[in-house]
């Protein structure tokens, strides 16, 4: 039987980041949050592979991220805040990536305040190529469980980043 769900429900209607872990954010990182936020609302591809078989199942879903036990929480409803699912993904392969990105992200906000205009543009390279190999490992770490495009990928590992600061 062919799938006749629209694509227009197959999205993140609403996303809760739990930051009852979050001490402090510098202006910058509450900015990107804020930023990817909004952009992931505006438009994403986000499908659960496995639906159950009951009413909201297929989307659009509430989805509520967070960090327990070093691992990372997708906690996917339905827009009326029926439990779907939980996803817990293991956050000890990211521990590198959001590392070096971190890293990365102090160079570059310490370049746009002084730096020349090529050193800047190099370290921003850097910082979206690590974000988009982040991107790609949590999209192959969902691929069995969500179905995500690229786009959603790069702003949830934004998200997930955020989740990391601990003040």
């Amino acid at each position: 039987m062919a799938d006749k769900t629209p694509d227009s429900c197959r999205r993140i209607a609403n996303i809760v980041l739990d930051e009852r872990t979050v001490v402090r954010r510098s202006p910058d990182v509450e900015h990107e949050r804020a930023v990817a936020i909004f952009d992931l609302l505006e438009e994403n591809h986000f499908a659960l592979k496995a639906a159950p078989e009951r009413d909201g199942a297929d989307g659009p879903y509430n989805l509520y991220l967070s960090i327990q036990d070093n691992r990372l929480i997708l906690d996917v409803r339905d827009t009326g805040d029926g439990e779907l699912c939980r996803v817990p993904l293991s956050l000890a392969p990211f521990r590198r990536i959001v590392k070096d990105y971190f890293t990365i992200c102090e160079s570059y906000y310490a370049a746009i305040k002084s730096a020349p205009p090529s050193q800047i543009e190099a370290i921003d390279m850097g910082r979206r190529s690590l974000h988009n190999e982040g991107s790609e490992q949590l999209r192959e770490a969902l691929a069995d469980q969500i179905d995500i495009d690229f786009d959603t990928a790069r702003r949830l590992f934004t998200l997930i980043c955020v989740l990391h600061i601990k003040g």
